[in-house]
């Protein structure tokens, strides 16, 4: 039996038929969970997804709504470059191709933020289209399914895994298959602990045959990541607000908000006094945060004082807002933003 025969049959008894954006399964259901679900995993993503299509229920909506309404709903979900992608995508769409995803492949991926795998599956998935899809969990299963040694993201094993899934990938069932498949990643051959005695291709499986489950696929070669680190001007005004800055639409957390950042405690003060701020306190160092990205570690040490006058070029100006947690402004927060402003009145509480 073909191997895209043995995943259907598997996935008509034990597949996720429930997952939010399978019902229906348009095209713009599809395309927006395609993008969550980049680097993240599906328990996290269903709420947000629920979340933003209520808010952002089809193309025009979306192509519509600010930036910063777009940001907000995706803060917390990392990778903030997918979420301006997508916006920028969604109002291409609009613009160029009527409201309407657009059904080829060159269409697709010439959008923002849309690889070879994710065009594949949305047009896949959206579309029922015979195009073959390479995510983490494809590549998971084929590698192990075939003992394909080497790291999958290298060019080499990148090409012979396009060529398996392209032969996989039948010619009906197309959007059933590429769900199939997807789910026999996420749920049975998963990265750790796979559950090679419910999987429907154990039998032919060449990496549970000659014992290389555990060591496929070959994991990328390791580096050690760099360490930055940086300091958060955390000032709070005398009615509860912080002041924070709107960072730069590119680099990390690009178009969000977050708290003014300087290189050292010197230049906060430095800064603070160009700004004509008066300190009731002087300035407390709070417990270091810790945040890891792709390419490096970063060390963030909050730098906290009150204040007693508001800066007239911080209130005037687009790049700077008074955040007050108790009425808080429907803004875009990076991760640690966030987490920060919830903890501030426990970690100043005596100061």
């Amino acid at each position: 039996m073909r191997l895209s025969e043995q995943l259907l049959a598997w996935y008509d008894r034990h597949g996720r038929h429930d997952l939010p954006w399978s019902t229906p399964r348009t095209a713009y259901q599809v395309w927006i969970s395609e993008i969550m679900l980049q680097q993240t995993q599906v328990a996290t993503v269903i709420p947000y997804f629920e979340r933003f299509m209520q808010r952002f229920p089809d193309f025009a909506a979306l192509a519509a709504a600010p930036l910063d309404d777009v940001l907000h709903h995706w803060s917390g979900l990392g990778y903030y470059a997918r979420a301006r992608n997508m916006h920028k995508a969604a109002q291409n769409i609009v613009a160029e191709h009527d409201g309407q995803f657009p059904d080829s492949l060159a269409g697709a991926i010439n959008l923002p933020g849309i690889g070879r795998s994710t065009a594949g599956a949305i047009l896949a998935l959206g579309f029922d289209q015979r195009q073959p899809i390479l995510d983490g969990n494809v590549k998971r299963v084929l590698a192990r399914y075939h003992a394909i040694d080497g790291w999958p993201d290298s060019p080499a094993v990148a090409r012979q895994l396009w060529a398996l899934a392209d032969h996989h990938t039948p010619r009906v069932r197309v959007a059933d298959y590429t769900q199939a498949i997807m789910d026999l990643g996420a749920t049975v051959c998963t990265r750790t602990r796979p559950a090679c005695g419910g999987c429907p291709l154990a039998d032919a499986c060449r990496a549970r045959l000659t014992e290389q489950v555990a060591h496929l696929p070959s994991p990328r070669p390791r580096r050690a990541l760099p360490r930055r680190v940086t300091q958060f001007l955390v000032i709070e005004d005398q009615r509860g607000a912080w002041l924070l800055e709107r960072r730069p639409p590119s680099g990390i957390w690009g178009g969000l908000w977050s708290f003014p950042e300087f290189s050292d405690l010197t230049a906060c003060r430095t800064w603070c006094a160009t700004q004509d701020f008066v300190l009731l306190t002087d300035f407390k160092s709070l417990p270091a945060i810790e945040h890891t990205f792709t390419h490096f570690h970063l060390s963030i040490t909050p730098q906290y004082a009150q204040v007693r006058e508001r800066a007239v070029r911080c209130m005037d100006s687009e790049q700077w807002l008074w955040y007050n947690n108790a009425a808080p402004a429907q803004v875009g927060l990076a991760k640690p933003v966030g987490e920060l402003i919830d903890n501030l009145q426990r970690l100043t509480q005596g100061i």
